[in-house]
Parts: C-alpha cells; structure tokens; sequence
C-alpha cells in the first residue's frame, strides 16, 4: 500500500480567515458555524444525525455505533485504589497521589507540575516524583506516565516476562525511532510481542462514547486498510439563493461561500494527514508498533506549516482496530532539545508585556504563536501552567488589573 502524497498547498487567504474551523473538534463545527449563520441570511445549518464509536466489528457498514461506555471515571477508580494500595502506606503518601490524579488529562497521562505539587503537599520534589511512580502498579497499567514511551516502561515492569527479553523491550520502547537497530537483536521477535500488547492511551477505556467522536476511520480489511472521514458527523451547510442588492448583501454572501470552502478545505486537509499517518504506521494498524512521528517531518512533506498541521490535529480522534486514539498520540511531543522550558516561559513574559492592554493575550492565542514561532505542539494547558508558575494572572485577570492601573493614573 503507498499512500505518499507530495503536495505545495498553501493556505489562502480565506481559509486564513478561518482557521478556528481547523482547530475546532468536529462536534464544535456546528455551534461555531450556526452562531454565524445567525447574523448571515445566506448560511443554512443542519447538523446531521448524531455518530459514536464502533468497536468496528460491523465498521464496513454504513453505520457506526457506541464502543463502549465505562461506569465508573478514571478518578473514581484511581482514588479507590490509592485509598486501598499499601503503594500509598502514609496519609501523606495518598495525599499527594490524589494531587497528581488531578493534573492527568483524559488519556490517563500526567500534565502537572510537580515542583507545585511538592509545594502544596509541603514535600521535596524528589518525594513527588518517587509517588508518581508508584503509579506503575495502579490500573489502567500506564496512568500517570507523563509520555507515551513511560506509559509503555510503566506497563513493562509489571509483566512477568523473560529478563533478556524484559531489559530488550527496555531498550527498544527508549528508542521506538530507531526500532530497526534492534531487528538483529537475540530475542527481538519476542521482544516486539511485548511491546505490541502495550497499551498507549492508558485510560482509552474511560472514554465514553458521547465524548469522543472520531474524525478519521481507518478500517483493516484483511489487511488491505481504508481511509475514511467521518463525514455523517458534519455539519450540513447551505448556501440560500438570495438577490445581491447592496454591498452589504454581497459581503455576507462572500463570507458563507468562504465558510462552506473552508469546511472543505478542513476535510481536504485531514484527509491528507490521513493518508500520511497511515503510510507511516502502516505495520501498526496491522497489529504492530506506533512509531514516533515529528510534526514538522509531516507538515514538510504536506507543505503546510507546523502550526497549520497542529491545529488540524488538535481535539481530533482516529478510530481503528486499536481503538479510539487522539491523532496528538503518533507525534512526538515535548520541547526540542534546543527549545528548553526556560526559553518558552521567557517567550510567555515577553508576549504578555508587550500584549496590547485592553485586549489581553489568552492562553490559547499565546499557545497559538509560540507553536508556530517554535514549530511545537504544545496544548493549551502546558502554556496556562506555565504562566501560572510565573505567576501571572489570566487574561481577563490581567484585562482587569490594566483598567485598575489605568483608572488611577488618571
């Protein structure tokens, strides 16, 4: 199967103009586009039938129905076991482990701070970190890894497996990029079983299915794979014939014809990186490994910039045989070793000083740029934590403080 796609697209104007489309999830389309159309006489919004997950078991027909509902949330089952652990011996043991179930996202992975939360718990950082890792023998095995290869080593130690195999496997997840290093290694068959039962969205069976819906479909059939959008979840738009008797008439007529474009171009787009992800992790969708993928290596080959491939993938699932997986997980995050955490809050204090003070910089306009000066992906939160350890206050904070200052200077 060769799926290479060499293109030099580059975005127009009004796709410019639109990429909050970009970034939005599918299911947010809808009220962006038909708060619009409320203000536009020509855009007509439907939103189509209501789609969830499939455990793909029928996903060549037509239809697609829920996976799976979870009964209890991820933090109900997590406080449990840390109430009940002798991982957790101290009350001051469970008191920080409850703080660092706080800062996991949904996928089950850490996203906190831990210098604040040995803050808070009055603790050496050392002692917080020694707590996360006792995460190791908590279930869903992977929760409380702070990336997808920990997730992986997390799960490792609790498998009783070889030790030649077991320290091979070790190795192999530390260095998932150069996987065919290790072909020739004594053990590497075996090795690659292990490694392929890992589970790389640790807390994936907490999703429920009115939360996720999945962008991309990527359908194994005996072991020819399909590439589909999910494109019943879309919103419907239409364009109403209307005359064009004044200037303003016809810009409002521009504007929906702009919007239905860049709906297109939306799907154009995921469609591509689509066809990219599963060129490059063709064996994982046939039941091997995920390879680690850089964002910029894609948006090369597509001709985008790295930011326009951030946003297309941000809040966007695919759904496989695997199951349902966050389009964020086959890239490989964190700063470029060039690009330290230092240099990006220094970046923060920089753009929040010289931000204009009646309208303040958010958290997502600050991600925004810094992912495109840095060609990073960072998520909105990592950018807020930062600015919290700075200690500089939201932006409507910061909008409030400026009226104060302002108000008492006159």
């Amino acid at each position: 199967m060769k799926l290479k796609t060499k293109t030099t697209n580059k975005l127009s104007t009004k796709l410019l103009n639109f990429l909050p489309f970009l970034k939005a999830s599918v299911d947010d389309l809808f009220e962006e586009i038909n708060e619009i159309s409320k203000e536009n006489p020509f855009l007509e919004v439907k939103n189509k039938r209501f789609i969830t997950i499939s455990n793909l078991k029928n996903a060549n027909t037509d239809e697609i129905e829920a996976l799976t509902t979870s009964k209890s949330t991820l933090y109900e089952t997590l406080i449990k076991q840390i109430e009940n652990s002798h991982f957790f011996p101290t009350q001051k043991s469970k008191s920080i482990a409850l703080e660092i179930i706080q800062d996991l996202n949904n996928e089950g992975y850490f996203e906190g701070d831990i210098k604040k939360i040995a803050q808070k718990t009055g603790v050496e950082v050392e002692k917080v970190e020694k707590i996360r890792k006792r995460f190791i023998y908590l279930q869903p095995s992977g929760v409380g890894a702070k990336d997808m290869k920990e997730a992986m080593l997390f799960q490792i130690e609790t498998l009783n497996i070889d030790e030649k195999v077991y320290k091979l496997s070790k190795a192999i997840i530390k260095d998932l990029e150069h996987i065919d290093r290790y072909v020739d290694e004594d053990g590497y068959e075996e090795s690659l079983k292990v490694i392929k039962q890992l589970n790389i969205i640790p807390a994936g069976e907490f999703f429920k299915d009115e939360e996720i819906i999945p962008e991309i479909i990527v359908l194994n059939n005996d072991g020819n794979l399909e590439i589909r959008l999910n494109d019943e979840h879309y919103p419907e738009v239409n364009i109403n014939k209307k005359e064009l008797n004044s200037e303003y008439v016809k810009e409002k007529f521009k504007e929906a014809r702009n919007i239905v474009e860049a709906l297109e171009m939306r799907k154009e787009t995921l469609k591509k990186i689509a066809l990219m992800i599963v060129e490059i992790q063709y064996e994982f969708f046939l039941g091997g490994v995920i390879k680690p993928m850089k964002i910029k290596d894609l948006a090369d080959e597509l001709g985008y910039a790295p930011s326009t491939i951030s946003r297309a993938i941000a809040n966007k699932y695919l759904l496989c045989g695997k199951g349902t997986i966050p389009l964020k997980n086959f890239f490989s995050f964190g700063l470029d070793e060039e690009i330290s955490a230092r240099q990006i809050k220094e970046e923060i204090k920089k753009l929040i000083k010289n931000e204009n003070k009646s309208k303040p910089l958010s958290d997502d306009k600050l991600t925004d740029i810094i992912n495109e000066k840095y060609n990073l992906n960072l998520v909105r939160r990592t950018i807020s934590k930062y600015r919290d350890a700075l200690e500089i206050p939201s932006s409507r904070e910061r909008k409030k403080l400026y009226k104060i200052n302002l108000a008492s200077n006159n």
